[in-house]
């Protein structure tokens, strides 16, 4: 494969990701939260703004790192693949999702002890935590390969 069809494929990948990225953070996270807030007679209805903005914020990192590939995908285009600069972009991209991780470990916690979420909530956003962490782990991994590689 040519690396101008492999760059073409990767925008094409990640601009998927975005729009699936943003159907789900604007349409149905909210209609979901909706769902749920209003299900027994609007008694979490008090947690649905706090926790829609909570996620929405989440979504801030994803869409950074989505531009960080994206210029990855166009150095491969222009045979700057693996360079200094892709290295600085797959340790910002780890970066990105450690502190996202982060985040939305430290929010679910918070929104716990101001009653806003359930116990059982908070051990499922684990997986989430967890995923996020092998890709900050995964990526950096990478940018330091990379690194080493031109030094």
């Amino acid at each position: 494969m040519k690396r101008t069809s492999l760059s073409g494929w990767l925008k094409f990948s990640i601009a998927d990701i975005g729009i699936c990225v943003l159907i789900l953070y604007a349409l149905v996270i909210p209609m979901l939260g909706q769902a749920v807030a209003y299900a027994e007679n609007g008694v979490y209805d008090y947690c649905y703004r706090p926790w829609l903005i909570f996620l929405w914020m989440t979504a801030i990192p994803v869409f950074i790192a989505l531009a960080f590939a994206w210029k990855a995908a166009v150095n491969i285009g222009t045979n700057q693949a693996f360079s200094h600069s892709d290295a600085k972009l797959l340790k910002g991209i780890s970066a990105l999702a450690a502190g996202d991780s982060a985040f939305f470990f430290a929010g679910n916690i918070v929104l716990l002890f101001l009653n806003m979420n359930h116990p059982g909530i908070v051990l499922l956003s684990l997986l989430i935590v967890f995923s996020g962490i092998a890709v900050a782990i995964a990526f950096g991994v990478l940018s330091r390969l990379i690194s080493r590689r031109h030094p």
